[in-house]
């Protein structure tokens, strides 16, 4: 009976990805017109902490827009952060254009939100853009992100990312999960269910339509601050817009401890924000089925066979889905797929499981309703990989 449910869930995967693979290429087509007269004046905020792999080549992208109008704000915790001095650089390479950096104390628990309150603050115009640190643009990234607020039933525009310059395994796993698992599931949700939530990546929105629900103020105590602030704006009856604009995030050489407390964050962060939604991402995760019903049947020959079956199937959809979107990192490391799919489904069922998350060096427990409050010292775990609560 077991052996069967996992049959049945096996054959609702491999027709999952199917879907996927078709709604990528309907919704990345190269016909899309991607150029739009309505560019207001547009303020660029940049939370910050720490330096990220070539983060003055990703900072200088967005000093480099074909784009008529706009300022670049960064933010600081640290007065001693090492990033302090590229920034200045940067206001030195490009003196054409208003870049200001800001020191401020985070006034909640997620320093991101803070800063970023602080930053709106001080921002000139109305058209707001975020941006994590670690991604890179071209210079018509702020001509596509913005064009969909034309259309003022619009409310916030969040974009994809696809890894580059991964030069570890770690790092070509984190691009193989970017390129080929997440962005897929993403076009999916945005088809098959209401969209809103937003990406961290890349958000573009309103400040009347911030101030409506609160500003960054009011996030700042979630770990899921992207979630939220796509759900409040379309909550608003606003509608949460995917952009087929795809960011580039430059990974260089990364650790498997960080990798992975990155990816438990992530699915804790969903787990959290989407608890009804989550469960349904077990269809996703066909590696990891097919290896537990050859488990199952004992290594019969039908269940090595479905297990065949499946690779081929992951394996071909990822290399349909890499050459649609240019990914060239996803393909040079496609053949550890089944790897990455496996250590997915692992993040998934750990993500479940523990609300304790680890973010850029410090750890914090996640509350039920998404806030999250600093981890007590004490109860710090010794083994990383588990970071279960007590």
């Amino acid at each position: 009976m077991i052996a069967k449910l996992f049959m049945v869930l096996i054959f609702i995967s491999w027709l999952y990805w199917l879907v996927a693979l078709l709604l990528v290429f309907d919704f990345f087509r190269p016909d899309r017109p991607n150029h739009c007269d309505f560019m207001p004046p547009v303020s660029i905020l940049k939370p910050v902490k720490g330096l990220d792999f070539q983060a003055y080549q990703n900072f200088a992208s967005f000093c480099q827009q074909d784009y008529p109008e706009y300022e670049v704000l960064f933010g600081v915790a640290d007065p001693d952060d090492p990033v302090i001095p590229i920034i200045e650089r940067l206001k030195r390479d490009f003196p054409v254009h208003r870049i200001r950096l800001f020191i401020t104390q985070p006034s909640g628990t997620n320093r991101k939100a803070s800063l970023l309150q602080h930053l709106e603050e001080q921002t000139l115009y109305e058209t707001l853009v975020v941006s994590d640190s670690d991604m890179r643009v071209t210079p018509n990234y702020l001509q596509r992100v913005v064009a969909p607020l034309a259309d003022a039933r619009v409310g916030l525009v969040t974009s994809p990312y696809l890894g580059a310059e991964a030069l570890n395994l770690t790092a070509g796993l984190e691009a193989l999960h970017m390129g080929v698992t997440f962005l897929p599931s993403i076009v999916v949700a945005r088809k098959v269910i209401d969209m809103r939530f937003a990406m961290g990546a890349s958000v573009t929105l309103r400040r009347r339509d911030l101030a409506r629900i609160g500003g960054f103020a009011a996030l700042a105590d979630y770990l899921a601050d992207d979630y939220q602030l796509g759900a409040r704006i379309a909550g608003l009856g606003l509608k949460v817009r995917l952009s087929d604009y795809v960011m580039s995030c430059f990974l260089g050489a990364t650790r498997f401890q960080d990798q992975w407390e990155r990816e438990v964050r992530w699915m804790r962060c969903s787990h959290i924000s989407r608890m009804l939604e989550y469960p349904g991402l077990l269809i996703s995760f066909t590696t990891l089925l097919s290896l537990v019903l050859v488990l199952l049947l004992g290594f019969a020959p039908e269940s090595r066979w479905i297990l065949e079956m499946s690779l081929i199937m992951r394996w071909l959809v990822a290399w349909l889905i890499s050459g649609r979107l240019g990914d060239h990192e996803s393909r040079r490391w496609l053949i550890w797929l089944p790897l990455r799919d496996v250590l997915s489904a692992l993040t998934w069922i750990v993500g479940g499981l523990g609300r304790r998350v680890a973010w850029r060096g410090e750890e914090f427990v996640l509350q039920l309703d998404g806030r999250m409050k600093p981890a007590p010292s004490q109860e710090k775990q010794s083994v990383w990989w588990l970071r279960f609560p007590h």
